[in-house]
C-alpha cells in the first residue's frame, strides 16, 4: 500500500473521532436540557434533609444560581 493509503486512513479515523465527538456532546447537551439532573423537589428535599427550612424565594434563587452555570 502506498504511503497516501496509510495517510488517508489515520485522516478517516481522525475525522471519525472528532464528529463522533461533536455529536456525542450534542447528545448530551440536549439531554441534560431536557432531563436536569436536580428539580425544584430535590432541592426542597435536600435542603429539608439538611435540617434548612427552604422557602420558596430561596429554592428560586439557587434554582436561578445552578441555571446560570449550566450555560
Amino acid at each position: 500500500m502506498p504511503w497516501w493509503g496509510y495517510l488517508l486512513i489515520v485522516v478517516a479515523l481522525l475525522a471519525g473521532i472528532a464528529i463522533g465527538f461533536f455529536i456525542a456532546r450534542k447528545y448530551m447537551m440536549n439531554y441534560l436540557k431536557k432531563n436536569p439532573p436536580i428539580n425544584e423537589q430535590m432541592l426542597k428535599m435536600m435542603m429539608t434533609q439538611m435540617g434548612m427550612k427552604p422557602s420558596q424565594k430561596k429554592i428560586n434563587q439557587m434554582m436561578n444560581a445552578m441555571n446560570k452555570q449550566m450555560k
